[in-house]
């Protein structure tokens, strides 16, 4: 994965606009994060194969290297990730965003796609 470049990824997100997609959308503060501080509180969210179609993708963000991404729904809805720091189109052609804590856990994600993802 590359840390995200704020043009590159508008310009790939700008390729899925305006057609049914199939999302993936993670935030996680780590299942077991209040085992190892007992202050941090667990949160999480997982949806996946999610069918939209967005009308508008944007990057937004940057500072210390987390970004945010936000997708303006034809319903006018909005799906929007934060803390996203890195990306890869991999051999399926999954447009993958992840973010990544300090320690390099995963924290959040928002993946796109034109087909269903592997189940």
């Amino acid at each position: 994965m590359e840390k995200i470049d704020r043009d590159k990824v508008q310009e790939v997100l700008n390729q899925y606009q305006n057609q049914p997609v199939y999302v993936h959308v993670e935030i996680t503060s780590g299942m077991y994060a209040n085992h190892l501080n007992n202050e941090v509180f667990n949160v999480g969210t997982f949806m996946r194969n999610v069918q939209i179609e967005f009308v508008q993708g944007a990057v937004r963000g940057g500072k210390d290297g987390e970004y945010r991404v936000g997708l303006k729904l034809l319903n006018g809805g909005w799906i929007y990730v934060l803390g996203l720091t890195h990306y890869v189109i991999n051999e399926d052609n999954e447009f993958i965003m992840h973010g990544f804590d300090h320690d390099g856990k995963m924290a959040s994600a928002l993946e796109i796609s034109a087909n269903e993802f592997f189940k």
